[in-house]
């Protein structure tokens, strides 16, 4: 990132927005998913918060020719629904209902919690470094063998 300060200012604001949400503490999360018992809808005030905000920004975002930090806009360049991100999207929602924990909680809780979360981040990590040489394998696959798609 060029101004690695913005990041910076920007992941502290999430993780105390997290940590004062009670967004890391699993049993939030957990109380949430519990429809039939003890429902807790602190995430959904904290989602309807957090569309807000977005909303706003892309309005906001419209209006910029390029971005305050310079640079230009990454935005997706498809609309498109693709097995891989539907998959993907289960496989997220499976192990947010686990473990009770995403990546930003997760990472945010390990100055929380360190001995619950470290065990988490560390299999994500596992997970995304599969993921990376799965792909990485199907790609040269693909370009060694132009017949086969990735």
């Amino acid at each position: 990132m060029r101004h690695p300060t913005i990041a910076l200012v920007s992941g502290t604001l999430f993780g105390a927005g997290l940590a004062l949400s009670g967004m890391t503490d699993p049993a939030r999360v957990r109380g949430f998913l519990d429809l039939f018992g003890a429902w807790d809808p602190t995430l959904a005030f904290v989602m309807g918060g957090a569309v807000a905000v977005m909303a706003l920004a892309w309005l906001v975002q419209k209006r910029l020719e390029v971005p305050v930090a310079g640079g230009g806009f990454a935005l997706p360049d498809t609309q498109k629904l693709t097995g891989k991100l539907v998959a993907g999207s289960a496989l997220f929602g499976i192990g947010w209902g686990i473990a009770g924990l995403c990546p930003g909680p997760a990472f945010a809780s390990l100055a929380l919690q360190p001995a619950q979360a470290a065990i988490f981040v560390l299999a994500m990590l596992t997970g995304m470094i599969a993921h990376h040489f799965v792909t990485a394998a199907r790609v040269q696959t693909a370009t060694n063998d132009p017949g086969k798609s990735a």
